[in-house]
Formats: structure tokens, C-alpha cells, sequence
């Protein structure tokens, strides 16, 4: 008999079990061996080397003081980076939640001692946070990071050790979550002509498209997301999986702004046989973002992609529907950047 499949949030739950679990202990190892050597450079990058391949799919580790301030280089696989020595990570959002959580448990360490996470075989991970995924600044995909904090004998925080993961390294789910099957209205702005003298409204995925793209890229080429529609006007995205090719599933911008929402997808391959390169998503979908912002009364509402047939669709304030192909679709930048004017319709550039 087939198993129930889980919804989204508790697959996403689950999938931060399960790296709580494996990261935990290498992790408070790791901090005890550095409270030993703590301010001394050199012995906590020796310390931080010796431990990195026991911190299973990381990318980077580093140590930080307690203002966030990066007291050692990156270790790496390929060795130590060393530019990021004396880095200010404070308005990063791990460090954020790190910094807050300082000050909170050690006023109220006995009172909220229950705050921290709990390993499945009920082992409290204390001292441990697992922080919300991101888009890293320099390589803009999905990460995550690991922080463990690092305490004296008494038991006074004298830093953090940071762990840095890439979202599509780590071990994700082989189950595909279930959609709901429920009414879901996603009301977005009425069409050109509607409403006198009404020019392009600014919505919720606008404002955090930079989120929404690098979340969508990852569930293309690491998830087995083949077909795509953003509806930028009523910000939500329709995705087709591989996994579950028949049925498409309906993503609210509280799922396109969280990169978790990427651990709820199984990982997959890009597939050999799609006709656009993987390399290439990222600028059909920066192209898309162009076509958003042109003009204020001629905008794309909607963009579809499908990577197997190559085909870009494109659904503006008016003017209809047109479908491109990709690598047609990518010559046209010099469109986007003059932008269209007055008395040229936009389907002269595509038809």
C-alpha cells in the first residue's frame, strides 16, 4: 500500500530533522575543541581544518566573535580562503537570528531552556541553530548555515562557529509533498483599459523578485521543475515536476521568498535532454524580470518556461500571448533596455 505523502511545511520539517541530527554532534564537538584555543588564529583554523571532514556537505566553516565579526579564514575544501578573515557577518540573517537568540537564552537560559531543538532521540541540541535558508550574496542560490555557539568553562559564550552549506549539496527528500486540494484566489491587478489611466501596480512579488528567481532557478536545475509560470501580478508560480508530471503544484509567495521551500522537492539531475542549457535559466528568467519593469502601461502580467520544448510564453497588460523560442528570446535584451514608447506596440518586437 503506497504511503501518504506529507504536506510541504512538514516535509520541510522533517528535512531540518534530519539535518539537525547529522550536524549537531560534529558541530558541539567542534566548539569544544575550540574553547580551548579560543582567540589563538592559528590553533582554531588547525582546530576548524581537522574537524571539516567530519561536518558532513560543507562548504565552509569559520569562527566568529560575538559581535559576528569573523576571527578566522573560511575553511574549505580546497583549503583556507583567507580574504574572509575580519568579515562583519552581523547583518547576515543567520547571524541575525544567532545574536538575537544570545541575548534571549542566557537571560532566560532556565526559564526557555525548552527553546532549543531536540534530536530524534530526544537529545536537546543546546547551543545549536539551524537558521532559515537564504540566497547567498555572492553566487545568489539557495544556502544555509549552521551555527553552534562556543562557551568557556563558565559557560560564557565566547563566539560561534559558523558551517555553510549549499542548499542543493544536502541530502533532500525522496518523496514528492502532496498539493492541497482546496480553493486557493490569488487576486491580481485588473487588465489595461479596466480602470482610467491605469499604469502597472507594484506587487507583493515584485518587491521580492530578486528571492523569487534564485528559488525558482534552484528548482529547475537541482529539482525536476520542467515547466514554470510566474504570474507576476498575482504573485504566485505554477511548477510541473518530473516526479509527479500529470499534476502541477501552486506556490503562494510565502513559499517563492523561503529557500527551504527547495527541501520539499526531491533532488534531481538537469535533465541531458532539455533543449535550454542549465546555464542558461538564469537569464530567461532575469529577461522576464526586464519585460516586468518596461513600461508602466505595456508589463508582462505572466512568463511561462518549459525547458524541454524551449519555449518562453510571455502574457502582457495587452497585446495577448506570445511564444518565443529561448535562445530567440535571449537576443533581445537590447528591446528590454530601450524600453517600448509610445505609438509602438510591444508585438511588433515579437511576432
Amino acid at each position: 500500500m503506497n504511503q501518504p505523502k506529507e504536506s510541504l511545511y512538514k516535509s520541510i520539517v522533517q528535512q531540518r530533522e534530519m539535518l539537525t541530527e547529522s550536524l549537531y554532534e560534529p558541530l558541539h564537538q567542534l566548539a569544544e575543541a575550540c574553547s580551548h584555543v579560543w582567540g589563538d588564529r592559528a590553533k582554531m583554523e588547525a582546530a576548524l581544518n581537522k574537524a571539516f571532514p567530519s561536518v558532513p556537505y560543507c562548504k565552509f566553516l569559520y569562527a566568529l566573535d560575538t559581535n559576528a565579526v569573523q576571527i578566522t579564514s573560511n575553511i574549505s575544501r580546497e583549503g583556507l580562503v583567507v580574504e574572509h578573515f575580519g568579515r562583519d557577518r552581523s547583518d547576515r540573517p543567520y547571524m541575525s537570528e544567532a545574536l538575537l537568540a544570545t541575548g534571549f537564552f542566557d537571560k532566560n537560559r532556565e526559564q526557555h531552556y525548552q527553546q532549543w531543538p531536540y534530536l530524534r532521540e530526544g537529545v536537546q541540541a543546546t547551543d545549536f541553530l539551524l537558521c532559515e535558508a537564504y540566497i547567498s550574496l555572492r553566487a545568489l542560490r539557495p544556502s544555509l548555515t549552521a551555527i553552534q555557539f562556543v562557551r568557556n568553562a563558565d559557560g560564557i559564550v565566547l563566539g560561534f562557529i559558523g558551517a555553510d552549506f549549499a542548499l542543493r549539496d544536502l541530502p533532500q527528500t525522496h518523496q514528492l509533498y502532496e498539493e492541497p486540494r482546496h480553493w486557493r484566489q490569488f487576486v491580481g491587478d485588473p487588465p489595461i483599459g479596466t480602470v482610467p489611466s491605469q499604469t502597472r501596480s507594484k506587487s507583493v512579488m515584485d518587491r521580492h523578485l530578486d528571492t523569487v528567481l534564485s528559488v525558482v532557478e534552484e528548482l529547475i536545475l537541482d529539482h525536476g521543475v520542467y515547466h514554470v509560470i510566474l504570474h507576476f501580478s498575482s504573485s504566485q508560480a505554477v511548477v510541473w515536476v518530473m516526479d509527479d508530471p500529470y499534476r502541477y503544484r501552486v506556490l503562494a509567495m510565502d513559499m517563492l521568498t523561503d529557500p527551504d521551500s527547495c527541501m520539499a522537492y526531491p533532488k534531481r539531475p538537469y535533465p541531458t535532454d532539455a533543449l535550454v542549457p542549465a546555464q542558461q535559466i538564469r537569464a530567461v528568467l532575469d529577461n522576464l524580470r526586464e519585460l516586468r519593469s518596461m513600461n508602466e502601461m505595456l508589463y508582462l502580467r505572466s512568463g511561462t518556461l518549459n525547458i524541454f520544448n524551449g519555449i518562453v510564453g510571455l502574457t502582457f497588460s495587452c497585446d495577448g500571448s506570445h511564444y518565443i523560442p529561448y535562445d530567440e528570446f535571449l537576443k533581445m535584451d537590447r528591446v528590454f533596455q530601450n524600453n517600448t514608447h509610445s505609438g509602438t506596440s510591444i508585438s511588433q518586437h515579437f511576432l
